[in-house]
């Protein structure tokens, strides 16, 4: 399955609502495990971003899931595939 590491902000309104954040992610992760995404590791973080949160699941599921989230408008997410270490290794093996 593939990874993704989401890096998010606050907007003004989720910030207004920190209180809410623990409570926002429990209902975003049961969405998600719907959708058949599994929930790696959620991290609420200093400095430039605010929440950083890795998991798996299928492109299609994970891009629904995302969109739903961003019309809440309490983040706003960057969204990047990750590879592991055998994956890497499959890579750099087709490398001349």
């Amino acid at each position: 399955m593939p990874a993704y590491i989401t890096l998010a902000t606050f907007t003004d309104q989720g910030a207004r609502s920190i209180k809410d954040s623990p409570a926002r992610f429990e209902a975003f992760k049961a969405q998600a495990e719907a959708a058949g995404i599994s929930i790696k590791s959620v991290h609420w973080t200093t400095g430039a971003f605010d929440l950083v949160l890795v998991s798996e699941g299928a492109e299609e599921a994970m891009m629904a899931v995302t969109l739903k989230t961003a019309m809440l408008g309490n983040i706003r997410t960057q969204t990047m595939r990750g590879f592991s270490l055998a994956e890497m290794k499959k890579v750099v093996a087709g490398l001349g």
